[in-house]
């Protein structure tokens, strides 16, 4: 399960609801939610391994390291210009604070620093994430994202494998062209341009979440829980996070007369804009599909 500790700095980011705050210190208070998804970290747990709390728990994944909330000009998947100390100090406070939950997973980001991509930045996920802040879980790719590594996307694909493997990426997503991975990781092996002992240390970080979750002693998911999945409860609690985290931004024209609350004798209401009767609008990024949807795409909480 995916939590986003993203800093979101400029509101032009066409992704800024997925980030909790533009201020640092709320999004590190935030990063409770991997306790919450993984369960409460014993108290003799060694620093920076993952854990998960037996079946009624998953796997959490924190992302997307780093700094893709704080691109210039807020361009998604775009370039972070900041000295390491202010990319440590704004962006990277809250893995931190991921790490010491036991977080199990981390995904790097598409967005660059300083000009380097983030999945072949082997100082930020090798030195940094994995020797300096200790995470002992593994890092995986974006959905795509080793294809992002060359131009036209894709175009060299053995050179994205090696610059992302060899970085510090242990997982990868590929959507795609699976086989064509498979072929030209095995090769950038067998010609010795990436360690056998890289694969091993990715092998050992995978696994080890493995074990922690379980996997191995009960491969399929949990089917008795399915009842819980959409229960009145849940919705119920889904509204209320909804109805508390709505922000007015102005109340009418006038300081003095405010527009709400409205009269309760009011006879008639009208609500304008192309979202007023649009529920895939306002469901918003991340409903049925990742970027949203428009019309009635779901049947709501109703």
């Amino acid at each position: 399960m995916a939590l986003k500790v993203k800093v979101c700095r400029d509101p032009r980011w066409g992704r800024c609801f997925e980030s909790y705050s533009e201020d640092t210190e709320i999004v590190r208070k935030m990063t409770s939610i991997v306790t919450g998804l993984q369960g409460q970290l014993p108290h003799n747990h060694p620093k920076g391994y993952p854990f998960v709390a037996g079946r009624n728990k998953v796997i959490a994944c924190a992302k997307h390291f780093v700094g893709d909330g704080g691109t210039d000009r807020g361009k998604n998947e775009g370039n972070t210009i900041l000295s390491y100390e202010d990319l440590e100090r704004i962006h990277m406070a809250p893995y931190l604070d991921c790490i010491s939950q036991g977080v199990s997973t981390i995904m790097a980001s598409y967005s660059s620093w300083n000009g380097s991509k983030l999945h072949a930045n082997r100082f930020l996920l090798t030195e940094i994430l994995k020797d300096k802040l200790g995470l002992k879980g593994f890092i995986f790719s974006d959905w795509s994202g080793l294809d992002r590594l060359s131009e036209p996307r894709g175009s060299n694909y053995r050179s994205c494998i090696s610059s992302a493997v060899k970085a510090g990426i242990d997982m990868v997503m590929v959507p795609y062209e699976f086989k064509k991975f498979v072929e030209g990781l095995i090769d950038l092996v067998e010609s010795g341009e990436i360690s056998m002992a890289r694969i091993d240390d990715a092998v050992e970080r995978i696994l080890r979440v493995k074990f922690v979750a379980g996997l191995f002693e009960f491969p399929f998911t949990n089917r008795s829980l399915l009842d819980t999945v959409g229960c009145k409860l849940h919705r119920d609690l889904a509204r209320e996070a909804v109805r508390k985290s709505l922000v007015l931004l102005k109340n009418g024209k006038d300081p003095k007369k405010s527009f709400l609350p409205l009269e309760k004798n009011a006879k008639r209401i009208g609500v304008f804009g192309t979202h007023a009767d649009n529920l895939g609008y306002q469901c918003g990024g991340w409903t049925i599909k990742w970027s949203g949807g428009s019309g009635r795409i779901t049947i709501g909480t109703q």
